[in-house]
């Protein structure tokens, strides 16, 4: 079995308090894990759920990311905020990807740099 891992791509310029980027993040985790097959969740849950929060520059930037990882069938989520607290509605946010094959996610996020 190959190792296993999720990563958040949080955007940076929306300038999100911590706590606003923690509840993004854990929005898009949980979304995507609600996603995968069961089989794959168990894995990566016997592996110890790997998980990195990674930052993006913008919201094109997030896109292509998020459509990167569609276009090698990994597990995703886009979440977009609904505006009640610190930043506009409809603002997308954050995007998970994964629980996959950490090989193939390296290959589309493994030049992003840590949140």
């Amino acid at each position: 079995m190959s190792e296993l891992k999720q990563v958040i791509l949080v955007r940076d310029d929306l300038k999100m308090s911590k706590g606003k980027a923690a509840a993004q993040v854990a929005h898009a985790s949980v979304d995507a894990v609600l996603s995968a097959n069961k089989k794959l969740i168990s894995n990566w849950r016997e592996t110890g759920m790997k998980k990195v929060t990674l930052k993006v520059d913008s919201e094109i930037e997030l896109l292509k990311y998020y459509n990167l990882a569609i276009e090698e069938d990994l597990v995703t989520s886009l979440i977009t905020d609904a505006g009640k607290t610190e930043i506009a509605p409809g603002s997308k946010t954050c995007v998970a990807i994964g629980p996959g094959p950490e090989i193939k996610i390296d290959k589309i996020t493994g030049n992003l740099k840590i949140y």
